[in-house]
């Protein structure tokens, strides 16, 4: 009996030795396509959150089939759009890639410019004006998708869809051609950068005008209003009625206002345009169908407005949330149909989280409040500098998130040197109740401070010909930001160095990637290096990050 069991045994362990051999081969191959999803604001925990309600191939696909990080935090201290999406295709901080916030002052230009602003390239089809062209060239660093373009001398191809320019721009990198959505007519659109005149397929895209057929209709909850966590807590104070979509359920969308294509992003009808229009060119492109590997990133934005508006914990972000998971099941389908999931490296993250409104928080026994840069630059800290050392207000040029510029024209007619109205500055913050921490440009440049946490985050966004004289930091849970377009104020901020804003979801699935959740700290720098390691090609220009094992060979 024993020697008719060994070569039982024998053919089992030949089997699992083969089928072993097998997935490694498959984790070996290039995939045809990457896709790199990020979801605007949707801070890590948001997915587990609400998994008991989520749908089949959505989330759960991300979170059963492939390698889920449940510890990624950024590393740098203002944790802004712009930033996040340069992060996470460059694989470094905002130090080295040069976007240190969504608006800095510019000292050749003399004013604050936009973080992807260049008039060199207007947008297509309209005649240049001061802060309206956009391009990616304020970025330093290469990215992923950039460097996949120089290994093959431009065989493969990079694209990059958002209904934010900066995200769509910064994720496409120098070498990719990105488009975003206009809200002014509900087409998308891009730069002379990228093209003279648009491809063929874009204006036949535009031509429907796909976001006419959301005209007079209302964003309705896809469940019973029992089925929400948040289902008894729909009409707070606190939220804002922006363009008009009220803030309760249904939220109507009204054909005939003038904010008509601008309301669609605080809907989840925006991320369902941005599918669309990024299905339509990975069809018309052919995207995966060739010998080398092609990219498209794909970055859906409508997360972050509804959390500004209504609150990350609301029954508005919560609807939201399920139908994120249902846009991506119908995109992964496409992605199988089309290319197949066996052939795409899919990679889905975050840009930066989210904090709590400063009101809810107060609800639970928080000791909480709300700071408007308006009041402390041009009120108490300019008070606070003339009492004190006796100069004018305007050696503070101004404040631009997360930094106080100074006017060093202007100190040079005082008795005081820069780097001492800097340390006053910063003094004075700290005694603004609210706020926690400030950094000047002299001790970074020397190394003049304590090594925290915060403070290392602060040096990681740290730009010499950038950023400004004193990083400013708010304590945790308070809102302090500047004032929107469309209204004085919103619900809830992100933009700080505390986790609840560098916590981010970090999914790898597809193209032989293994199923398992891991809780080691990872950063989304890791992204960009992973993706290089897989692709067998270099790193980003100034990456920082580590391949990521688990996604490479399983161990």
């Amino acid at each position: 009996m024993k020697a008719r069991l060994i070569p039982v045994v024998m053919i089992v362990l030949l089997a699992l030795l083969f089928s072993a051999l097998a997935v490694a081969g498959t984790a070996a191959e290039k995939p045809k396509l990457v896709l790199q999803i990020t979801i605007d604001q949707m801070r890590g925990d948001f997915p587990m959150r609400y998994k008991d309600r989520l749908g089949e191939g959505g989330f759960r696909y991300l979170m059963e089939r492939g390698t889920h990080y449940i510890n990624a935090h950024y590393q740098h201290a203002d944790t802004e759009t712009p930033i996040g999406h340069a992060a996470l295709f460059t694989g470094t901080y905002p130090a080295y890639n040069g976007i240190v916030a969504g608006n800095w002052f510019d000292l050749d230009k003399g004013r604050v410019i936009y973080n992807c602003e260049d008039d060199r390239y207007p947008m297509i089809g309209k005649e240049p004006a001061r802060g309206k062209g956009r391009a990616p060239t304020n970025l330093l660093s290469s990215t992923i998708g950039d460097e996949l373009v120089i290994s093959n001398n431009g065989r493969s191809r990079v694209f990059s869809v958002s209904i934010k320019d900066r995200g769509a721009i910064l994720p496409g990198g120098h070498a990719g051609k990105a488009f975003w959505y206009s809200k002014s007519d509900g087409s998308f659109v891009s730069s002379t950068y990228y093209y003279k005149e648009y491809p063929g397929w874009v204006e036949q895209w535009n031509a429907k005008k796909f976001a006419d057929r959301y005209k007079d209709t209302s964003w309705e909850l896809l469940h019973d209003v029992s089925t929400y966590v948040f289902g008894k807590d729909d009409d707070r104070p606190f939220e804002v009625d922006m363009f008009g979509l009220g803030t309760t359920f249904p939220h109507p969308v009204r054909g005939d206002s003038k904010y008509f294509y601008a309301s669609l992003i605080a809907t989840p009808f925006g991320d369902e345009l941005t599918a669309d229009f990024a299905k339509t060119l990975i069809k018309a492109e052919k995207l995966g169908q060739g010998k080398h590997t092609d990219f498209m990133a794909i970055s859906f934005s409508v997360t972050d407005y509804i959390g500004h508006v209504f609150g990350p914990s609301s029954l508005e972000a919560e609807d939201n949330i399920l139908r994120v998971d249902r846009l991506l099941a119908e995109l992964f389908r496409f992605i199988d149909d089309q290319v197949g999931l066996d052939k795409t490296l899919i990679i889905v993250s975050a840009d930066h989280g989210m904090c709590e409104a400063p009101e809810y928080m107060q609800s639970l026994g928080f000791e909480v409040g709300r700071l408007t840069t308006e009041t402390i630059v041009k009120g108490t800290l300019k008070n606070a500098l003339k009492a004190r050392l006796e100069v004018p207000g305007d050696v503070i040029r101004l404040y631009e998130h997360p930094y106080v510029y100074l006017n060093e024209e202007e100190i040079k007619k005082t008795k005081y040197s820069v780097a001492e109205v800097e340390a006053a500055v910063a003094e004075e913050i700290i005694k603004i109740p609210g706020m926690i921490g400030a950094v000047t440009r002299t001790d970074l440049l020397k190394g003049a401070f304590p090594p925290s946490a915060v403070n290392m985050m602060i040096l990681n966004n740290f730009h010499l010909k950038r950023s400004g004289h004193v990083h400013v930091i708010a304590d945790q849970f308070w809102y302090f930001y500047y004032e929107m377009e469309t209204t004085t104020e919103i619900a809830a901020i992100h933009c700080s160095p505390w986790t609840y804003d560098t916590y981010v979801p970090l999914f790898f699935v597809g193209n032989g990637i293994p199923a398992r959740r891991i809780a080691r700290p990872v950063t989304p720098y890791d992204i960009a290096a992973t993706i290089a390691t897989r692709l067998e090609i270099k790193p980003p220009s100034g990456s920082v990050g580590v391949p990521l094992p688990e996604v490479l060979n399983g161990e």
